[in-house]
């Protein structure tokens, strides 16, 4: 995660407009309370992300920690959990970053695949806001995040648990094999015009 700005980058618009992109359903996984989960991503300025996660089907199935304190947890991901990792190429190091229904999130920093986790303390506490509707649930994520440049590559996923207790994994793109959010292959969206790569 602590991307770096690169040489020869264009300078990031004002605002770019609100897209939405599909989350897949990794194929190995099942669920039976949500048909679909989609991502707006927004970008605000040189550093503010603005996404929007909706997951449509039966609410009343999915497992949603209550509302808490909004303050950083680990382990979210544990349990439903939306999240966003950060990249800018050719740099392999990489941010992640967690939202919880219950308001709570977390952000680390990674050197490359997986390694060098350490807490990104630089990152300020993200606006989060969650809400459920007649089949759906929405959470809406603000955060900012220095260094955000027209390069930057996003990876937007989701772990999603029902009542049941069974998890189902969502991506914009899986690689082989099992579930892997941190894998390269899921950094498909390119923030300098927010389309999948």
């Amino acid at each position: 995660m602590v991307p770096q700005a690169g040489q020869g980058t264009n300078p990031p618009n004002p605002s770019a407009p609100t897209m939405r992109h599909p989350l897949r359903l990794h194929p190995d996984s099942t669920c039976d309370a949500i048909k679909r989960v989609d991502v707006e991503v927004e970008r605000v300025g040189e550093t503010e992300l603005r996404l929007r996660y909706i997951a449509v089907g039966k609410v009343a199935d999915l497992l949603l920690a209550p509302p808490a304190r909004p303050e950083r947890k680990d382990e979210l991901w544990r349990t439903t959990c939306f999240e966003l990792f950060v990249q800018e190429p050719p740099h392999t190091a990489y941010r992640e970053f967690n939202f919880a229904p219950s308001t709570q999130w977390a952000a680390y920093r990674f050197t490359g695949y997986r390694e060098g986790m350490m807490p990104a303390t630089e990152i300020a506490a993200p606006r989060i806001d969650a809400q459920s509707h007649a089949g759906t649930f929405e959470l809406r994520a603000s955060l900012e995040v220095p260094n955000l440049r027209n390069a930057t590559r996003l990876a937007i996923s989701a772990v999603i648990e029902e009542t049941n207790g069974r998890k189902s994994y969502w991506a914009l793109a899986h690689p082989p094999g099992k579930p892997d959010f941190h894998h390269a292959v899921g950094f498909a969206l390119d923030l300098a015009n927010e389309t999948p790569k």
